[in-house]
């Protein structure tokens, strides 16, 4: 069935929406992107994990560690393998230690939350 919504957009306009459900598929598949950040000594180290999981399998995943991404399994490999071919994207993992660890831990510092090991959104 398709339901229809309206919205009053900006200046009195209005937009119509149309939902059309699609068919489910006939199992549960999830697809998950999880990334953590570990410190030790406040910000003194860091490190940046950003995992790939699909039906429970992590199957690419970076760690700043290493510096690449690796693929855990055959699923992940041409991702991986893209990832690692893209200088933007490598650029912006790599960086992720300080654009996204080390900058939550200065907007959070004092709070609190933080431990040794704190899981990121």
């Amino acid at each position: 069935p398709r339901a229809a919504a309206t919205h009053k957009g900006p200046r009195g306009l209005r937009a119509a929406f149309i939902f059309i459900p699609a068919p489910s598929p006939a199992g549960r598949f999830v697809i998950q992107a999880k990334s953590e950040c570990l410190f030790t000594n406040g910000t003194e180290r860091v490190r940046f994990l950003d995992r790939y999981i699909y039906n429970r399998q992590q199957y690419a995943h970076f760690d700043s560690d290493l510096g690449v991404w690796v693929a855990d399994t055959e699923l992940g490999r041409p991702d991986a393998e893209y990832w690692n071919k893209d200088p933007a994207i490598l650029a912006d993992a790599r960086a992720a230690a300080d654009t996204f660890c080390r900058y939550n831990y200065e907007v959070r510092e004092g709070t609190g939350v933080w431990d040794k090991r704190s899981r990121v959104w």
